[in-house]
């Protein structure tokens, strides 16, 4: 799939690429994004060549990960979202926010907007999102943008070597008021 770009009230998300790779070194030197997520630590400027330049586009290609940067109007970079095929129909959503502009809604903007794509577009039924156990504020993120927390999930993460515990959560497209592609009979309570 060709990469696609979206627009919200305040953001313009499209994929990443050679002209990003230094404002995503300097996003991934923030020591909490280094450790609520699964990207290398210390991130060099070659991790961050090769998110820009092989694995984004790979992914796009590939149709296995939809990657948008989130950037202000002005051209800022204000975040990173992703959501990762993990089965058929199903989706796994990640994001972070940098520092300077976190507390501003943009990644839970995002979050909705790319998820709707995802159901829309992708024809997907599910997308899950997970953080590790503790990662507050990625869980407020995924709550403010819908998404229905469903438990804890025992070493479910593998963070730089170390298993840990996840929480879950998901959003499905009657969340957001659309169709699914598939029927959903929910169990009974």
């Amino acid at each position: 799939m060709e990469p696609v770009t979206l627009t919200t009230d305040r953001l313009v998300l499209r994929t990443v690429g050679p002209q990003d790779t230094d404002a995503v070194y300097v996003a991934c030197q923030d020591p909490e994004i280094q450790r609520w997520t699964t990207i290398p630590s210390p991130y060099l400027p070659e991790h961050a060549r090769g998110f820009t330049e092989q694995m984004v586009p790979e992914g796009w290609a590939n149709d296995s990960m939809f990657t948008f940067g989130l950037f202000l109007p002005a051209g800022d970079l204000v975040g990173m979202l992703g959501v990762t095929m993990i089965s058929l129909g199903v989706g796994e959503i990640g994001f972070w926010g940098t520092k300077e502009h976190r507390g501003r809604g943009y990644v839970t903007e995002a979050a909705v907007t790319v998820s709707r794509w995802a159901f829309t577009e992708r024809a997907l039924d599910r997308v899950e999102w997970r953080a590790e156990v503790g990662n507050t504020a990625s869980r407020a993120v995924a709550q403010r943008a819908g998404y229905t927390m469903e438990g804890t999930l025992r070493s479910a993460i593998n963070n730089k070597g170390v298993r840990r515990d996840s929480w879950i959560g998901s959003l499905l497209p009657s969340d957001l008021s659309l169709p699914s592609t598939s029927p959903y009979l929910p169990a009974q309570a």
